[in-house]
Formats: C-alpha cells, sequence, structure tokens
C-alpha cells in the first residue's frame, strides 16, 4: 500500500468511526464554526483544567475532511497541556499552508499526518482546519489561555 492510499484511509476511518463525537458534559467552552466555502458546520466544547486538555467533544456535519479531522484533534489534544496543545494547532497549520511541500513530524502529529496531502488542495485546506481553528477558539474562551499572542487570522 502506498503512502498517500494508507493516508486516505486514515481519513476514511475517522471519520465512518469518529472517536469523542457527541456532546458532553462537563465542559468550559463551546463554540460554532462553519466553513462558509462549502457548509461544514461543527460545534465543539472543551473541558481544560489544571492546565491540561481534559476533554473535547462535538457535533458536526459536513466533509469526510472535516469530521475525520476533528476526530482526528481530539485524539491528539484530549491530556496535552494547553500550551502543547496550541504549538501542535501552529503545527498542523504550518502544514496545511504548505502546498502539501515539507516534512511534517509524524511522531508529532499522528494521524493529523494524514492531512499533509490535503494541504495541496486550497479549497480543502479550511475544511481540515475547522476542528483546530475552533478548538484554538474554545481554548481562548475557556479562560486557558490568557493571550495567544500576536496572530494570525484563522479567516485567511
Amino acid at each position: 500500500m502506498d503512502v498517500t492510499q494508507m493516508y486516505q484511509d486514515i481519513i476514511l476511518d475517522h471519520y465512518r468511526e469518529k472517536h469523542h463525537a457527541g456532546l458532553r458534559e462537563p465542559f468550559d467552552a463551546e463554540v460554532h464554526h462553519v466553513n462558509p466555502s462549502c457548509g461544514d458546520e461543527l460545534t465543539l466544547r472543551v473541558k481544560a483544567d489544571d492546565g491540561s486538555v481534559q476533554d473535547v467533544s462535538y457535533e458536526g456535519d459536513g466533509c469526510s475532511i472535516s469530521q475525520a479531522s476533528t476526530s482526528i484533534l481530539a485524539d491528539l489534544v484530549i491530556g496535552r497541556s494547553v500550551e502543547d496543545t496550541l504549538a501542535l494547532y501552529d503545527d498542523f497549520r504550518t502544514m496545511m499552508e504548505s502546498g502539501g511541500v515539507g516534512t511534517p513530524d509524524e511522531d508529532r502529529l499522528e494521524d493529523a499526518i494524514a492531512f499533509q496531502g490535503v494541504a495541496m488542495f486550497p479549497g480543502r485546506v479550511k475544511c481540515a482546519m475547522l476542528a483546530w481553528s475552533a478548538l484554538r477558539d474554545a481554548l481562548m474562551r475557556s479562560g486557558a489561555v490568557s493571550n495567544l499572542g500576536p496572530d494570525r487570522s484563522d479567516d485567511e
């Protein structure tokens, strides 16, 4: 099996078997994000205590890329420190803005590395970024992050 097929299989597996789906309580913040270019919608809740992401839960409707990205994101960030979660957001965003070139850290991104091929299609990048932008927003609203510093707008 070639790498491209393996990455497609990872995305389809997470789309079919969404991890952490369903809105749960307790939570510190809930956000609703929409990708206006294709209609993907996501409601995401985050629980953050003692400097770490305790839980991520969600409901969403959209393409396989947005849904799989949300499932993978939840797997990756639950149990991580908020600081490392935000650094992982930056790593994922850098990969998505790369146009599919470069060598992202597979050990760090784990299944999220599957979206490197998606980065070659600018129209699909927003699909993959939807959950990541929602998580970042939810962490800010939860009070777990006091200041993210200079920011590039998620609407770019």
